[in-house]
């Protein structure tokens, strides 16, 4: 079994998926590529990933709805959207459901990079230390899949809990930062008629 990082890249232009595969791969990590949001949610039905990225646009589903599915589905997975096409609306919304990030098109590889090792960071663990110098033992592959297993299981908890005060307080945000461009942009008009007439 691998012990590589799973990454799942959903994206209906085929060289965006071959440009994460050429960059990740050799960076350690395990990458799998599909075309549709269809296609991204059967895949998933039999495999985890660690992190997935989604393309915003795509015919069909859209990344939006993909990201929905997948949060709701499997809530600790970091979902990253791929976009060309930022817009306000779609952040906000995929905000609302979770998404780790968002990475704009043109892609590089130190994006690439830096995106996903985001997305997959968690809290370092530290440990008191020991007085006595002990050989680390070394975990066996079934040890390391329960461990990251139950790290699943305690991020899908936290999640569950953290998901309506994180909906509420851009529901409670949204309309504020509105109201303050609307203002802005209305005393911004008045001025500049005053200063026409």
């Amino acid at each position: 079994m691998s012990t590589k990082p799973q990454v799942l890249v959903i994206d209906d232009d085929a060289v965006v998926g071959r440009s994460f595969d050429r960059v990740l791969s050799d960076k350690g990590y395990e990458v799998s590529t599909v075309l549709s949001g269809e296609e991204a949610l059967k895949d998933m039905e039999n495999n985890e990933y660690d992190v997935v990225f989604t393309d915003i646009k795509m015919p069909g589903m859209d990344g939006i709805e993909v990201a929905e599915r997948i949060k709701a589905r499997c809530p600790w997975t970091p979902v990253v959207v791929i976009t060309g096409y930022g817009t306000t609306e779609n952040e906000a919304k995929a905000s609302v459901l979770g998404v780790s990030g968002f990475v704009r098109k043109p892609l590089t590889p130190d994006m690439i990079e830096s995106v996903t090792l985001k997305a997959l960071e968690v809290p370092a663990v530290t440990a008191e230390p020991a007085n006595e110098v002990l050989e680390p033992a070394k975990p066996q592959v079934s040890e390391l899949k329960g461990w990251k297993k139950a790290g699943r299981i305690v991020k899908n908890i936290l999640m569950f809990f953290a998901a309506p005060f994180i909906a509420l307080s851009y529901v409670i945000a949204l309309p504020i930062v509105g109201f303050y461009t609307f203002a802005k942009l209305a005393v911004e008009a008045w001025q500049k008629k005053r200063a026409t007439s």
